[in-house]
């Protein structure tokens, strides 16, 4: 099960910046840009290779490292995802795609103790983050205590209201509490600051093929 819908989550990979803008960088972002939409449309093994081809050029790339352990994370290649990820928190500790992604990865391999420590850290660590207040609705939810889930994005939407993981995590506790219609307005919210997002709006049309809508203002 996927922790988010970016990252988890989960699907939304990251764009590295550069304050350069040599031919080779300009090159490692082309391969990345290919990569990122050959991702988006399901095409994992040569989204990777493209990824790879960019870490040619930027070895050191935090970005480009996270997209890659994304890609074999998504063929199942677990134990070269995990190496992924680890080496752009060692790199970069609070990279929160990273972060969330890891802690999917350690559920998905029957480790939860791990992952529940990591979450609980980072809560102690970065009381007032939004990231972690996501990352730990996560787990809420996924231990089917919704109400809490929904208070720690209430929490993170406090610090940053337009903060597009909670969003997005928000929007799929509705779906799962029979808000639909609550979750359609937020993807079509998401979907329109983030037309890149092709997870949430997959999910959006999946609603509206259901006869789901945004609700009127007057419900």
């Amino acid at each position: 099960m996927r922790a988010f819908v970016v990252i988890a989550a989960g699907v939304c990979l990251s764009l590295p910046g550069c304050a350069t803008t040599s031919p080779t960088v300009e090159l490692a972002r082309y391969y990345n840009d290919d990569g990122v939409y050959l991702f988006s449309q399901g095409h994992y093994r040569q989204a990777l290779e493209c990824f790879e081809l960019a870490l040619t050029l930027e070895p050191d790339n935090h970005g480009m490292l996270y997209n890659a352990g994304q890609c074999h994370d998504r063929l199942g290649h677990w134990q070269t995802a995990e190496r992924y990820y680890l080496e752009v928190l060692q790199r970069h500790a609070n990279h929160a795609d990273a972060r969330r992604a890891y802690v999917a990865l350690l559920y998905q391999t029957g480790r939860a103790e791990e992952a529940n420590r990591l979450i609980d850290q980072w809560l102690q660590q970065q009381p007032n983050s939004p990231d972690a207040y996501v990352l730990d609705a996560w787990r809420l939810r996924r231990q089917k205590a919704f109400p809490q889930a929904l208070g720690r994005l209430q929490q993170a939407l406090a610090v940053d209201p337009h903060h597009a993981p909670a969003l997005i995590e928000m929007a799929i506790l509705y779906e799962q509490t029979g808000m639909p219609e609550r979750a359609a307005a937020l993807y079509e919210r998401i979907v329109d600051r983030q037309p890149d997002q092709a997870e949430v709006k997959r999910r959006l049309d999946e609603l509206r093929s259901r006869g789901i809508a945004r609700p009127l203002p007057s419900e």
